[in-house]
């Protein structure tokens, strides 16, 4: 490596943030990139001469991180660049939104605080698009081949640009009036501004791959009609029945589903049709129902809306904060998390069991009935039971109330019905090497899978690009996941 004693030299370092105060007056990205200047390369020398390099295997899509660290280390950015950009298609949102399970692996964090991966990440993709090294994958010929795709979230980009680098015409079907899927009406700009998504996209409209908005197939689209269109159609189009919270007064107005939330806010923040009742939270006491990174962006949304009060439920017990023995390293720790959203405003309850909204006169919700519990040991191959405390209920206000417990699996009607396409038990699309039991239909992402990372979902549209390149070709040359080329240091 270029610097074997770095780690032993510097600590672990990231860019400061605007204040509170101020990124809460509008949805715009506030980390300070700019200002953190030679810093950047002193991070990337911490990076050890490790050997076994465990953070290839923590990456989802097996990043070659310490030959892009010790290259930004060197002020090779564009040397970093390329090996960034040969096992992920889009490092430009990883670098802003993944949870970083490299870094639960890194070596380093045995016993100090691990590279700061996911940041020398984003600094490589930006200094790529300043200096001109981000260029459209722009294949040197066509097959002839025709796929498309349903769905235009990262599984479905992801497989849209191998596709398309190997040959094939490409085309993406978005139910939406603009590209981007979760990544754009799922996640807030203050975390993914839609001017990064709009660039790499630019990118492989240049490179070749046709886009096709407000095409909802198996509704707009007959999907049947599509498939006989095409030599192959991929199915991305994600886990989008939310878990629902059935408890007496769910039918009360301001009570919401958080994509219902989050994505109407993007629409608003980038001046788009809400295409629905607005959902404002200003002068709301909201509750936030849902521990994870869903529940985390409702409350950064709220209190960019001016909330009068945020609070967030999670029926889970509190994480510790620091591993424990049934939580070993290299394995992602489930430990509490602090966002910045939390640290903007907020006050987080857990083992806390939600039983009743109640409503006004005008059927409009003004309080959720709670009541602590306690979780007791789980059996032996049983899942673990909890009991309510004696004389813990209670009522908090509630006006506005924000569903972030997760998703079921993607709707069963439009495509998938039309399609005849067989589910799993779990009602996800049923695959053999990413084949449904359809000739010639494959599917991927949290479609298939149930929900997860969006580097979960790169990974799973740059694989099966790779079932469909050799199904259509007899084999394929697309890049395998690194740690199974053994790309180790």
């Amino acid at each position: 490596m270029g610097k074997p004693t770095g780690f032993l030299e510097h600590g672990r370092e990231l860019p400061g943030k605007l204040p509170v105060e101020e990124r809460l007056q509008n949805n715009k990205e506030f980390v300070k990139d700019e200002e953190f200047g030679d810093k950047i390369n002193t991070q990337a020398s911490r990076c050890m001469d490790c050997g076994v390099p465990f953070c290839h295997n923590g990456c989802p899509i097996g990043n070659i991180i310490p030959e892009f660290n010790d290259a930004v280390y060197r002020d090779s950015w564009e040397e970093a660049w390329n090996i960034l950009s040969s096992t992920n298609n889009f490092p430009e949102f990883t670098g802003r939104v993944c949870p970083a399970p490299c870094e639960s692996s890194c070596v380093l964090g045995i016993n100090q605080d691990p590279i700061t991966i996911c940041n020398i990440e984003k600094n490589i993709v930006e200094t790529a698009y300043a200096k001109g090294y981000a260029q459209p994958k722009i294949p040197t010929s066509r097959t002839g081949k025709k796929i498309a795709i349903v769905g235009s979230g990262p599984a479905g980009l992801a497989a849209a640009e191998q596709l398309n680098s190997a040959g094939h015409t490409v085309t993406v079907y978005e139910r939406d009036e603009k590209v981007g899927g979760l990544l754009r009406f799922g996640i807030p700009d203050f975390k993914l501004s839609m001017e990064v998504i709009d660039r790499k996209i630019d990118l492989m409209r240049e490179a070749g791959v046709r886009f096709e908005v407000n095409a909802h197939i198996g509704v707009s689209v007959d999907a049947k009609t599509l498939r006989a269109e095409h030599d192959v159609v991929l199915l991305t189009g994600g886990s989008t029945v939310p878990r629902d919270l059935p408890i007496p007064g769910r039918e009360l107005k301001g009570v919401h589903f958080a994509m219902e939330f989050l994505g109407q806010n993007n629409r608003r923040a980038n001046n788009m049709d809400l295409k629905a009742e607005e959902i404002h939270a200003k002068d709301d006491h909201v509750v936030v129902i849902g521990g994870g990174d869903t529940g985390s962006d409702c409350v950064g949304t709220s209190n960019r809306h001016g909330a009068a009060s945020i609070t967030q439920v999670e029926i889970m017990p509190i994480p510790p904060e620091k591993r424990t023995e049934n939580m070993p390293w290299p394995s992602y720790p489930m430990i509490l998390k602090t966002t910045t959203s939390h640290e903007e405003g907020v006050d987080r309850k857990w083992s806390i069991l939600t039983k009743e909204f109640i409503g006004d006169d005008e059927g409009n919700v003004k309080e959720l009935v709670i009541a602590d519990i306690e979780w007791e040991e789980a059996k032996p191959g049983e899942r673990p039971g909890f009991k309510e405390i004696e004389g813990s209920v209670r009522s908090i206000p509630c006006t506005k109330a924000f569903l972030a417990m997760g998703f079921l699996h993607p709707e069963p009607t439009g495509v998938l019905a039309q399609l005849e396409i067989e589910l799993d038990d779990r009602g996800n699309v049923s695959t053999n090497d990413f084949q449904t039991n359809q000739p010639g239909v494959f599917a991927a992402g949290d479609m298939r899978t149930g929900q997860s990372l969006v580097v979960r979902c790169i990974n799973e549209g740059r694989e099966s690009a790779r079932a469909i390149d050799a199904f259509l070709m007899g084999g394929s040359n697309l890049e395998a996941k690194a740690d199974s080329l053994m790309l180790s240091a």
